[in-house]
C-alpha cells in the first residue's frame, strides 16, 4: 500500500470516529422499531441526513476554506457569526454534551445502580469532563482510540449476531411516509452541523501529511470521506435492520436507550449488555471532553479573548450538568424545534457551496438559505406547539411539503431573486 492510499485510510477512519458518537448508537435501532418492514425507505432517508450531508459538508468546507467562517462568510460576517455559535451551542452545550452525560446514565449506570441518582451522577460525570478540558491529558486520546475499535467490535458482534439469527421478524406499523421521517431523523445525529466544524481538523491533518495543494486535498477528503461513509451505513444500516427485527418484541414507545439494552441483551445476554454500557460510557465522555474544548476555543476565539476559555468551560459543563438530567427522551425533543430550524441552511449552504464553481453570481446564496430559513423558522414554531396555522395551509401547497421538505422550492425561489437584484444593481451603478 502506498503512502498516500495508507494516509487516506488513516483521516477516513479518523473521519469515521468523529461521526461515529456512541449517542448516535441510539436512532438507528429506533428507527428500524417503528418502521418495521419500511425500514428499508426509511433507512434511505436517514442515511442521506446522518451520513450523506455529515460527508458533503466536510468537501464543502474544505472546498470553502476549511473553517465555519469560510462557508457562512458566502452571506455576510455577521450571518457566519451567528450561524457558527448556533452551530456550536447545538453540538455543545443545548443538545450533544448534555446528551452524552444522559446516555451514559441511561446506559452504563442505571442499568448496573438501579437506585443511583442523575443528579449526583451528572456532577461526577461533568465534574470529570471539566478536569480534562482544563487540564488537558494524552490519556483521554488513547483512551478513546482505544474504546472506539471495542465499541465497534461489541456493535458488530451484535449486528452480525443479530442478522445470522434475528430475534423478530420485522412487523407492519403504523409509520406514515417512513422516508422523510428517516431523512429527519438523521438530523439527530447533527453530524452534518459537526461536520462544518471538522472540515477544518480534516484539512489541518493533510496538510501535517505533507499534501498543501487545495486540489489534492479536496481529493483526498473525498477519499477519506468514501471510507468514513461505508463505516457509517456498515454500522447504521446493521441498527436500523436489527431495530426492525425487534419491532414484533417490542413497544414502539420504548426509550431508545432502553431499545438498544435490551437488543443487546436479548442478542449477546448480560455480557454483551454490560459491555456494551461500559464502551458506549467511556466512548461519551472523550466526546463530552472534546465537544466541551471545542466550545471553549470557539467563543475563546469569537470575543476576541474577551471570555476567557476557562470560564467558559466552567459554564458549559455547568449548564450540561443540569440539562442532563431531562433525560435523552427529553433532549431529543428539544432538539427538534432547534435542529429542523438550522438544518435546512446548513443544507442548502453544503449544496450551494459544492457547486461554487457554477454559481457566477454569490448573491444566490444570500436569496437561498433566507429563502429556506423562511419554512424552516415555521417549521421550528410548529415544532414547538405555536400556532402557524394559516402560513402552514401556504405551505402545504408547496411542492415536496407532504414530504416534509417545504423549504427547498423557496430557496430555489430566493437564489433566482437576490441574483436578479444583485445584477440589475450593479447595471444601475454602472450607468
Amino acid at each position: 500500500m502506498s503512502k498516500k492510499s495508507k494516509d487516506v485510510f488513516v483521516v477516513g477512519m479518523a473521519l469515521f470516529a468523529m461521526f461515529f458518537g456512541a449517542g448516535n448508537l441510539i436512532f438507528p435501532p429506533a428507527l428500524g422499531l417503528v418502521s418495521g418492514k419500511n425500514w428499508i425507505q426509511c433507512m434511505i432517508g436517514f442515511f442521506l441526513t446522518g451520513i450523506g450531508m455529515p460527508i458533503l459538508g466536510i468537501l464543502a468546507v474544505s472546498k470553502a476554506g476549511g473553517t465555519i467562517n469560510d462557508l457562512g462568510n458566502k452571506i455576510n460576517p455577521i450571518f457566519s457569526k451567528i450561524l457558527g455559535t448556533v452551530i456550536i451551542l447545538a453540538i455543545g452545550p443545548l443538545l450533544a454534551i448534555p446528551r452524552t452525560g444522559a446516555t451514559v446514565f441511561e446506559m452504563g449506570v442505571k442499568p448496573i445502580f438501579k437506585n443511583s441518582n442523575s443528579i449526583i451522577f451528572s456532577i461526577i460525570y461533568f465534574g470529570i469532563t471539566l478536569f480534562f478540558v482544563i487540564k488537558p491529558s494524552g490519556i483521554v486520546d488513547k483512551i478513546g482510540k482505544f474504546l472506539t475499535p471495542i465499541l465497534l467490535l461489541i456493535v458488530s458482534a451484535i449486528m452480525i449476531k443479530g442478522i445470522i439469527s434475528p430475534i423478530g421478524t420485522p412487523i407492519t406499523t403504523n409509520i406514515e411516509k417512513p422516508f422523510s421521517i428517516g431523512f429527519v431523523e438523521g438530523y439527530q445525529t447533527m453530524d452534518a452541523l459537526a461536520s462544518i466544524v471538522f472540515g477544518g481538523i480534516i484539512m489541518l491533518s493533510l496538510a501535517e501529511k505533507g499534501y498543501n495543494s487545495k486540489k489534492e486535498q479536496i481529493n483526498l477528503t473525498m477519499k477519506a470521506g468514501l471510507i468514513a461513509g461505508i463505516g457509517l451505513a456498515f454500522v447504521y444500516g446493521g441498527l436500523l435492520y436489527i431495530g426492525a427485527t425487534s419491532s414484533s418484541i417490542f413497544p414502539t414507545n420504548i426509550h431508545k436507550t432502553n431499545l438498544i439494552i435490551g437488543i443487546t441483551e436479548k442478542i449477546l445476554g448480560s455480557f454483551g449488555k454490560y459491555g456494551i454500557g461500559l464502551a458506549v460510557s467511556v466512548a461519551c465522555l472523550t466526546t463530552s471532553i472534546g465537544l466541551t474544548a471545542t466550545v471553549g476555543n470557539y467563543f475563546n476565539n469569537l470575543t476576541n479573548g474577551k471570555l476567557s476559555y476557562k470560564i467558559i468551560v466552567i459554564a458549559t459543563t455547568i449548564f450540561s450538568a443540569i440539562f442532563a438530567n431531562i433525560g435523552v427522551e427529553q433532549i431529543i425533543k428539544f432538539a427538534v424545534p432547534l435542529l429542523v430550524t438550522v438544518y435546512p441552511i446548513a443544507i442548502v449552504l453544503i449544496i450551494m457551496s459544492l457547486f461554487d464553481n457554477f454559481i457566477k453570481n454569490k448573491g444566490a446564496y444570500s436569496g437561498a438559505v433566507f429563502g429556506a430559513l423562511f419554512v424552516s423558522l415555521i417549521d421550528g414554531f410548529s415544532a414547538i406547539g405555536i400556532n402557524t396555522s394559516f402560513i402552514g395551509k401556504f405551505m402545504n401547497t408547496l411542492p415536496l411539503s407532504k414530504a416534509g421538505f417545504a423549504w427547498i422550492l423557496p430557496a430555489i425561489i430566493g437564489s433566482l431573486i437576490s441574483s436578479k437584484l444583485i445584477i440589475n444593481k450593479n447595471r444601475h451603478n454602472s450607468i
